[in-house]
């Protein structure tokens, strides 16, 4: 062992000695090893490099400390060799940080993000989370680039599906619980770090195109899109990621006032700032630098710690620092943060991984099991005349391209999972109805064009039923696929009207990254089961609810539009000085009609004002019914809880989950507020017939917005509140804040 090496592991078993296990027990530990590296070996902490091929076509950079982390690799055998390089050859041995875009599962794949959102379970992604960490720190992965918490209220952004919905309060649960479970409530060795991202406002990208510019101005920042953040950062998330758009003709990646002033100023985060894949260079592009070393300076000068592959820290931070255009005590902060991460990793203690105890984890009975449920709860009914639940003995056509497409199940960002181990809805149902399933596809995938389907008519009427699989392939979701027209690509929506055709009943299920606007498709349809692209082990958890083993639960995370020309349509939004109040529409208008404003509301002519599904909304096999809504006081403190008690009752033959969802309503602020705010939700299972009384908490502080003043607090007036199966039900109460 290098003498250097040597002095460093002492200083290291030291300051563990004599400190304990605190957070100064942490930096105690980052100290010593800071105070040991030259310039070099600090800039190098700070890049991030993706990796492939040959373990030796990096093995002299990793060696000289040049290196910080890599990402993409997942041999757990070149894992373990790249660590050996770091550890065992570099001068102070110090680990590499190893990442991967882990989003929604490992191997083990689950709901994509926005199909999580969907089960409004906290405690259910949670699980799916740890899983994940499981299976990818078996492979030697330390750190995914997970959660997205970008508030996304354009379906025709392809991100959209990497993420929570539309609304801040589901979001922060959304995140909190994934931070918990990607990185555990105790720090080990199955702990992987997670990235909340893309900080911020990437999901207001304008016309929903990816990579563009946003415009949201302070207040909307601040109540809308930073709270999933903040959320995320009480929770424990050890890294955060830049973003690419920039907001108000600031980048992400250089904007001081978000990520020094608030990120670690305000909110005291001490993690890890990395830039998404070039953002720093992109700076450039924005015409926000006039080439890399400026883009250097301003990403430092920003609080970025660690450049994704631009090498523009290794590159020029050294000499700049040496021009004393940048400040050495500037990257001794940003190597802090890096060094942070991995002493609470355990990196310094564990470096290498069993590759044979890893390769045991992979696909655990226990990781599918979670994975299938996810799924089931995942799903959303939109639509049902009764045809379901599937009685036994009919016989069933299964169709369409999404029945039988096990790569396109898994949904976008699935790196490392394996369509040899998707169930697809064909294979659980044949499994589920032996015997009694016909198999005619109809279209071999969703962007396919046919004029006839003479094949699929003629099965179908062999049938007493018909299942179509409908939605869009993988990759026409995520990253860079937006899209302009939302509705049902290639012939799929000529198929469902054909099979409606021909007189027997027709269930739609459609597996999709995004809510598609669907309208014209309902009806040709006697039901529709809507299933954001659901992993694994979708197909199992599909034929469970086509079935009726399970009672449909999923509650839509965002508003399903009829027609892509209403984008953005969000239900938590401004009260206009116009509220539509059902005016006339575009078909009833007199010919000749005199030049008038009509209904002098805020509405489409030829659309109205109200989308197809609300948030929040989700039918089930039985009836749920709210009663008995009242609060324990007429007027509150700021320091108060409201105590929300009400009776739910399952008024159906069926045993079933509902999702009760609590709104408020600011009525008057020093700005104006949203027409309604999710406050609280709670997942409630009821056996038929059954009734019960449930008394939900909500914290009067939870109604603190920054006001015009730009202060945070909870102004004083009257407030509605709403407890609903979904955010446009349900009958208003009344209560007053002091």
């Amino acid at each position: 062992m290098k003498t250097s090496r040597l002095v460093l592991l002492i200083a290291i078993i030291a300051a563990v000695v004599s400190c304990g296990q605190r957070k100064s027990d942490v930096d105690t530990r980052v100290e010593n090893i800071l105070r040991q590296m030259t310039l070099s070996e600090k800039i190098g902490q700070m890049n991030q490099i993706s990796v492939g091929g040959e373990v030796s076509n990096y093995a002299g950079a990793i060696r000289d400390g040049q290196v910080g982390s890599i990402l993409n690799e997942v041999d757990p055998v070149k894992v373990n060799e790249y660590q050996r390089l770091a550890v065992e050859e570099s001068r102070l041995g110090i680990p590499l940080l190893v990442a991967r875009d882990v989003i929604h599962g490992f191997h083990t794949i689950f709901p994509i993000p926005l199909g999580l959102a969907a089960t409004f379970d906290p405690q259910l992604v949670e699980e799916g989370a740890r899983v994940a960490a499981l299976e990818a720190t078996a492979q030697g992965v330390r750190w995914t680039f997970s959660p997205m918490l970008d508030i996304a209220r354009d379906p025709r952004w392809g991100r959209i599906a990497e993420g929570s919905g539309e609304d801040p309060y589901l979001d922060a649960r959304m995140a909190e619980a994934m931070v918990y479970g990607y990185q555990g409530r105790t720090a080990d060795s199955t702990s992987m770090a997670a990235c909340i991202k893309h900080f911020v406002g990437y999901g207001a990208a304008e016309g929903g195109r990816d990579y563009n510019s946003t415009l949201i101005p302070e207040h909307l920042l601040r109540n809308v899109y930073l709270p999933p953040f903040e959320a995320a950062v009480k929770a424990g998330a050890m890294t955060l990621m830049t973003s690419f758009n920039d907001n108000d003709g600031i980048p992400s990646t250089g904007n001081k006032y978000v990520v020094k002033d608030i990120l670690r100023g305000e909110w005291g985060f001490d993690g890890l700032v990395v830039t998404d894949w070039n953002s720093m260079g992109e700076m450039i592009n924005h015409g926000f630098a006039a080439d890399r070393p400026e883009a250097v300076k301003k990403a430092v000068a920003a609080g970025v710690d660690m450049d994704m592959m631009t090498y523009g820290f290794i590159g020029h931070l050294e000499e700049m620092v040496r021009r004393g255009e940048v400040k050495e005590s500037q990257i001794d902060a940003a190597v802090r943060d890096v060094l942070r991460v991995k002493v609470k990793l355990g990196l310094f203690e564990h470096p290498y991984i069993n590759i044979e105890e890893g390769a045991a984890v992979q696909y655990a009975p226990e990781h599918l099991a979670a994975a299938h449920k996810s799924a089931e709860e995942s799903a959303i009914l939109l639509k049902n005349d009764g045809v379901l639940p599937l009685k036994d003995g009919l016989r069933i056509l299964v169709t369409g391209p999404m029945a039988d497409a096990p790569h396109d199940q898994l949904g976008t960002w699935t790196f490392d999972g394996e369509k040899s181990h998707t169930v697809t809805p064909l294979k659980a149902l044949e499994e589920r109805f032996p015997g009694k399933v016909i198999y005619v596809p109809g279209l071999a995938y969703s962007r396919q064009e046919r004029d006839n389907f003479s094949d699929v008519v003629a099965a179908a009427r062999r049938a007493d039923v018909v299942l179509a699989f409908l939605g869009e392939e993988a990759i026409l979701s995520g990253e860079a696929h937006s899209l302009a027209d939302l509705n049902l690509i290639g012939s799929q929506s000529e198929l469902l009207k054909a099979l409606k055709a021909t007189g027997k009943p027709v269930v739609a299920t459609v597996m999709a990254g995004r809510p598609l606007t669907i309208e014209r498709d309902l009806e040709n349809c006697s039901a529709m089961l809507y299933s954001f692209h659901p992993g694994t082990m979708g197909g199992p958890a599909l034929a469970n609810l086509l079935a009726g083993d399970v009672n449909p639960s999923g509650k839509a995370p965002v508003t399903f539009l009829r027609t892509v020309g209403q984008a953005p349509m969000y239900y938590n939004h401004n009260m206009t000085g116009r509220p539509y109040s059902g005016e006339l529409l575009m078909k009833d208008i007199p010919l000749e009609a005199g030049q008038t404003s009509l209904g002098n509301t805020s509405y489409y002519l030829d659309y109205g004002a109200y989308p197809l599904f609300p948030f929040g909304f989700g039918l089930s096999y039985t009836t749920f019914s709210y009663s008995n809504i009242g609060l324990d006081k007429e007027e509150y403190k700021a320091n108060d809880t409201i105590s929300v008690t009400f009776t739910l009752a399952n008024t159906g033959s069926r045993e079933g989950t509902e999702v009760a969802q609590v709104y408020v309503r600011d009525l008057v602020g020093s700005i104006a507020r949203p027409v309604k705010e999710l406050k609280a939700f709670e997942r409630v299972s009821l056996a038929a017939g059954e009734s019960r009384t449930i008394t939900i908490g909500i914290p009067v502080s939870s109604l603190a917005f920054y006001g015009l003043d730009g202060k945070y607090g909870v102004e004083p007036g009257s407030f509605q509140l709403w407890v609903a199966g979904d955010s446009a039900s349900g009958e208003p109460v009344e209560f007053e804040v002091l």
